[in-house]
């Protein structure tokens, strides 16, 4: 039965039927993938790392995959990101024949949970499943604003979250609101003089994730003397999928140092 599907940037999605062998090169389609459809995943990059079951040939990197290793592996469905993937990648594979399902960068946590509903519900035609359910719930509401937070995701150089991110969403719904919110760029890149001077201006929090850039207590906040700071699990704020369901108690639990 022959599927005649759109992907999240209305791109044609060609597929005889239900994909059975995936390569997906999102970690965070890979875990949603895996734990709604066990079994269907063929490939996946090295930065596929959950769930902690996936046992499947790796395919390099998001940015840079080994896209002849995608083809050898015969692919019906590749998985990609309009962030994380380049699009002449995207456009190779499609030129050998391999259907793309290329999902949107969500600005929200509902518009990943939605992108995340048409793939599951439209490509592999299964019901609903129960993650992805409880997770609308579970981040339906959007909390008062308690802290005014920097969120860096880089250093050398400095990348911080700005406007439209999932990642700057994920934060205010459990009370933080970034100040780089209405910057130009989803992901600005101010120099350190500039970041530090929001601590006395409109800032009284730094979030530091631990991805994609590994920031630890040793590792991050010596660059803000004086400055509150939260370690986060860079999962649980920038992952769409399964991971949502316990990232909203994690990062809530993770805010309550400052």
């Amino acid at each position: 039965m022959r599927l005649e599907l759109f992907d999240d940037l209305g791109e044609t999605v060609p597929l005889e039927g239900p994909p059975s062998r995936v390569v997906s090169l999102v970690p965070s389609l890979t875990e949603a993938v895996e734990v709604s459809a066990p079994g269907l995943l063929a490939g996946a990059t090295d930065y596929c790392t959950h769930p902690s079951t996936v046992d499947v040939p790796r395919v390099g990197g998001s940015k840079y995959p080994k896209l002849d290793r995608v083809l050898d592996l015969r692919p019906d469905l590749v998985l990609a990101n309009s962030e994380e993937n380049r699009p002449e990648d995207v456009a190779r594979l499609r030129a050998n024949g391999v259907p793309v399902w290329v999902m949107a960068a969500a600005a929200t946590v509902p518009a990943a949970l939605g992108s995340l509903r048409r793939l599951l519900t439209q490509a592999y035609r299964l019901d609903e499943p129960d993650w992805l359910v409880e997770s609308e719930e579970v981040w339906r509401e959007v909390a008062p604003v308690r802290f005014r937070a920097v969120v860096p995701v880089w250093r050398k150089p400095w990348i911080v979250l700005g406007r439209e991110t999932f990642g700057g969403d994920v934060l205010r719904r459990i009370g933080v609101a970034n100040v780089y919110d209405h910057d130009p760029e989803r992901y600005p890149r101010p120099d350190i003089e500039e970041l530090r001077a929001h601590f006395t201006a409109d800032a009284d929090l730094l979030v530091l994730p631990d991805e994609p850039y590994e920031f630890t207590a040793d590792d991050g906040p010596e660059a803000f003397p004086g400055a509150p700071y939260a370690l986060v699990s860079g999962r649980h704020l920038t992952w769409y999928g399964p991971s949502l369901v316990e990232a909203h108690a994690s990062l809530t639990a993770a805010l309550e140092g400052p």
